[in-house]
């Protein structure tokens, strides 16, 4: 029997299932193409931050100062108030002159247990506005009257001032200061009721004579902040940063010698009809008793209370800075917060005075056998070697003091002013034995040179006075 049949392919699989006719794929993972150029990436990336890393650095520590700028002068820094034109000469000695340190009012700041905090802790500006000068309150001081020493005979008052005449022999007291004895000296020291003292002024004709016009104006001042320059010293920094109350009750007086005005006009700073300069009223003094116009100065820096008889409190600023705080604001953050009568601020370098004498000496600015007569006269009357008297800083630097006139602290300066008329005129070498053997002054407020930086723009002195003749 013939076989025609088909042939059929027996299969195990099921013809209609469609996976039987698929022929399973398996696909093989991709690599990822970027990751072959990883490890080329990563090389790159490092190279920047190797080579960049500085700045990234200082790019967050930048953005921090600028928050704690911002956080610590928030309603502090204050734009100068209006002011004339006029107000802005007489700031420095030629168009050429960097302006350096002029008009800044930026905050001088310090860290205090790791916070940064501003060394002057001003009020608010709208409490500047507000602040009221204090009612007199009693003095904590024995002393309730200050005499001053002047001559009594009225033998000097005849003739006319001359500078070679006013020399006292073998001496630098003249007709100014009075002829203060050694017995006298010890005896003013001591604080009673009642005390009598050499301050100047001692004789009519005796020099630093003031025109009656600028008397008057002087009598009318409560509080005043004041400066020199005598000699053609230096120029005359307007004072900035000073509230719309302070403008109206604070006096600004700059006292000028006719050399200084002769040297300024030269300079096109002409005092106006008014006798002002900006804010500054300029009292022209004639008749300067010293030849040493570092004496000179140290009459309006050291004598304010003789000067302004009805002022309450003064502020001195040597003629090298530029006050730039409120003057009311800085009695309330000195003086009137801490019931403190007298603030000055510590010397930045060191702070025993027989150290200050050797660097005096050292540095040319007083004869060394002067400084040697004073420290023996100090070691005679037992002056410590101690850095510290009564817990406070010895030595001061004196270029801003801050003061209440009263009993105790008008006696002070006077026994200060006494001490550079009989040994030097370097302030800071009298000013630890003043503060030693004054008992009766315990209220003063020897405060940071740091306050001091945030008190004042410091412009440096920018020419030497000259010198008087005959």
């Amino acid at each position: 029997m013939s076989n025609n049949g088909v042939t059929i392919s027996v299969s195990d699989d099921d013809p209609e299932d469609p996976s039987s006719r698929m022929r399973p794929r398996f696909r093989r993972k991709r690599k990822n193409p970027g990751s072959r150029s990883r490890p080329d990436f990563t090389r790159r990336i490092v190279a920047k931050l190797l080579k960049w890393w500085p700045a990234l650095l200082l790019l967050p520590a930048a953005c921090l100062l600028i928050y704690e700028a911002i956080k610590i002068g928030d309603g502090e820094i204050r734009n100068p108030p209006s002011a004339r034109k006029s107000d802005h000469v007489a700031t420095q000695s030629s168009k050429d002159k960097p302006l350096g340190n002029l008009n800044k009012l930026d905050p001088t700041t310090r860290v205090v247990g790791g916070v940064r905090e501003r060394c002057l802790k001003l009020l608010p500006p709208e409490e500047l506005e507000l602040l009221k000068i204090p009612n007199l309150m009693d003095s904590r001081s024995p002393l309730k009257e200050l005499v001053y020493t002047m001559e009594t005979d009225g033998a000097s008052k005849e003739g006319t001032f001359n500078l070679s005449m006013v020399y006292l022999e073998g001496s630098r007291f003249n007709l100014f200061t009075g002829n203060q004895t050694l017995e006298q000296r010890n005896q003013e020291f001591k604080v009673t009721e009642k005390a009598n003292v050499h301050c100047g002024f001692y004789s009519e004709i005796g020099g630093f004579r003031i025109s009656d016009e600028d008397k008057i104006y002087m009598k009318t001042c409560q509080v005043v902040v004041s400066t020199c320059a005598f000699g053609g010293g230096d120029d005359l920094y307007q004072p900035i940063g000073m509230s719309e109350t302070s403008l109206r009750k604070v006096c600004y007086v700059a006292f000028w010698d006719e050399i200084t005005l002769t040297t300024q006009e030269a300079q096109g700073n002409k005092v106006d009809d008014n006798h002002f300069i900006g804010k500054w009223r300029v009292i022209i003094v004639r008749d300067l008793p010293f030849r040493d116009q570092r004496l000179n100065g140290k009459i309006p820096k050291m004598l304010p209370h003789r000067l302004f008889p009805n002022a309450r409190y003064s502020i001195w600023v040597d003629s090298k800075s530029q006050f730039r705080r409120d003057p009311l604001g800085v009695l309330e953050a000195l003086l009137w917060r801490s019931n403190h009568e007298l603030a000055i601020s510590e010397h930045g370098a060191r702070s025993s005075v027989y150290d200050e004498a050797k660097a005096v000496v050292k540095k040319n600015k007083a004869p060394p056998e002067e400084v040697e007569v004073q420290l023996a006269q100090y070691r005679h009357d037992g002056l410590p070697e101690d850095k510290r008297f009564n817990g406070k800083k010895a030595l001061a630097e004196a270029s801003i003091i801050v003061r209440e006139h009263t009993p105790v602290t008008n006696l002070f300066m006077c026994l200060w002013f006494n001490e550079v008329v009989r040994f030097t005129s370097r302030d800071q070498l009298s000013f630890p034995y003043i503060l030693w053997r004054l008992k009766g002054l315990t209220r003063i407020n020897m405060f940071p040179v740091c306050t001091r930086k945030d008190l004042v723009n410091s412009m440096g002195h920018i020419r030497k006075a000259k010198p008087l003749t005959n």
